[in-house]
């Protein structure tokens, strides 16, 4: 079986979305500069913009090698509205299940690529299966990363942090109170961000 990794990118004071998140401000305002790293330098919501494709050559590697094992992927609800649900079709090349209360509303298409579940359990319990020996990533939104951390069931970590103070928005770690032993295993840094990979202590 693969490992459970959790990844996410905040700002310096922990914030992974800017104020105003939704489906037209994907990561609220301002908070395009978390994801600088991922476009290559700067971008805007209106700007022609792809990701990945311009990534310095530093968060190019750290990135490949981060996706290179994994086989399935996990999400909440508010993390798949806010991108827009991807324009309607998994980009990813490998099964997402997204967390919902309600499932039944607004369901993606049959093949989307998208799966709906109630539960971080049951969610993480397909990706699993539908991972195989491959990792299962979760991609956040705070909530579900939280969820995993509580539940034990997350081996790594990665936090990347953008070299920005945010001052308001969603904190990853807002109400959680579980003590929590990491151990570094890799940092990299390039201009736009600095990306800690941490094993999650049990």
């Amino acid at each position: 079986m693969g490992k459970v990794v959790a990844a996410i990118t905040t700002s310096v004071d922990g914030y992974i979305t800017g104020p105003d998140d939704g489906p037209e401000l994907g990561l609220g305002r301002g908070g395009e500069r978390l994801h600088y790293w991922v476009m290559g330098g700067p971008w805007t919501y209106e700007s022609e913009h792809e990701p990945g494709a311009d990534m310095a050559p530093e968060d190019r590697a750290f990135f490949d090698r981060m996706v290179a094992n994994v086989g399935s992927a996990l999400c909440g609800r508010v993390m798949f509205e806010s991108s827009g649900r991807w324009g309607g079709t998994n980009p990813f090349g490998v099964p997402l299940f997204v967390v919902t209360h309600h499932p039944e509303d607004d369901p993606p298409a049959q093949d989307s690529g998208f799966v709906l579940v109630t539960s971080f359990e049951e969610a993480l319990s397909r990706a699993r299966d539908a991972a195989g020996d491959k990792d299962v990533s979760i991609s956040g939104g705070a909530d579900v990363i939280r969820q995993g951390l509580d539940a034990g069931e997350v081996d790594e970590l990665v936090i990347s942090t953008a070299p920005v103070i945010l001052g308001a928005g969603k904190r990853l770690f807002d109400g959680f109170a579980k003590d929590t032993e990491l151990r570094i295993l890799e940092v990299v840094q390039s201009p736009f961000a600095s990306h800690v990979r941490y094993a999650v202590e049990k």
